[in-house]
């Protein structure tokens, strides 16, 4: 097993790619990012300085990883959606902070989401195309909207689960879920 890096693609000296990666045409990750193992890094993606991506996660075209922000394994960042990292960016601010982002394992997150820094997407959460995201995402919870709301709860394989918190897809069963 070995990295791929297409030839369009800019892969900054300092940066970690894990085995079995592939970063496809016109990507750029910049210096002290790390990327895990058998990751997917599609067409004009762009992973800032000190970004941390976990192992096979799937990062579709336009995507832009910025800053502060950390994916852990197995998530699934749809076509251009987008992080922030400044709660209060001005074009003339010197002194700006970036606030962290924290994506958990195994989460989905839509086509042309924006995810606004400072929050936490829980383990399985999946995020519906189109939304924003301004607070805290619970595990397994399914959001939609803008801003993000709940209005269900979804399984480890990613269908939809039932008012009594089993999945018709897998029989998974659930206990109830906190907020």
């Amino acid at each position: 097993m070995s990295i791929f890096i297409h030839p369009t693609a800019e892969v900054a000296d300092g940066a970690k790619i894990g085995e079995g990666t592939k970063v496809w045409n016109l990507a750029q990750i910049r210096e002290t990012s790390e990327i895990g193992e058998n990751c997917i890094i599609s067409k004009n993606v762009y992973v800032d300085s000190e970004v941390k991506i976990g192992n096979r996660v799937k990062i579709q075209n336009n995507v832009n990883v910025y800053h502060g922000v950390e994916v852990e394994d197995d998530v699934f960042l749809g076509p251009s959606m987008t992080f922030t990292n400044d709660m209060f960016p001005r074009a003339f601010n010197d002194d700006w902070q970036i606030t962290r982002t924290l994506v958990k394992k195994g989460a989905s997150i839509g086509a042309n989401c924006t995810i606004v820094c400072g929050n936490t997407l829980g383990e399985y959460c999946m995020v519906g195309s189109g939304s924003v995201v301004t607070k805290d995402v619970p595990a397994h919870a399914l959001v939609v909207g803008n801003p993000a709301r709940r209005i269900g709860w979804v399984c480890r394989c990613g269908c939809r689960l039932d008012n009594q918190f089993r999945c018709s897809k897998c029989g998974e069963q659930y206990n109830n879920f906190e907020e």
